[in-house]
């Protein structure tokens, strides 16, 4: 087996191509999952640090210059700023939506376009997102949608 590694500039898109005879391999799944959110993030819940997966966020949020991870059920304090959560999400399903918020795309279960041009985002918790509209077109990047 080859393996190539290209440097490209910053303003081009990261991107892993995996030319392969199975796709079902089990060295293709580890690659998959190497690729899409083995990576973990820190966090504190009441005195316990603990590690999760990036996978099982659905969305990070800064209030009142704190930093919080929600995952489907707990909440955990974050040492963290948004912008240190961004770079360590880019190339993943996790996207900035508002101006304090990051969320996780598949962690969607549907969205709803506002009349103010915002989108509201059901997470499949049933938890309820907002979209402001500057990122409208990052979510539907991220989803897949044309226009």
């Amino acid at each position: 087996m080859r393996v190539s590694i290209e440097q490209i500039d910053r303003q081009g898109e990261e991107e892993l191509i995996v030319r392969c005879h199975d796709p079902g391999a089990a060295w293709v799944e580890i690659v998959r999952e190497a690729a899409s959110g083995l990576q973990t993030v820190c966090c504190w819940q009441e005195d316990m640090l603990r590690r999760l997966k990036l996978s099982d966020v659905f969305y990070f949020e800064v209030v009142d210059e704190r930093s919080f991870v929600y995952t489907q059920t707990e909440v955990f304090e974050a040492k963290e700023k948004l912008y240190e959560f961004e770079g360590l999400c880019a190339g993943s399903a996790l996207f900035r939506c508002s101006k304090s918020m990051i969320l996780n795309a598949e962690k969607i279960d549907y969205v709803r376009p506002s009349l103010s041009g915002w989108f509201e985002a059901v997470l499949s918790n049933g938890e309820k997102v907002v979209v402001s509209r500057k990122y409208v077109a990052d979510l539907k990047r991220m989803l897949g949608v044309q226009g």
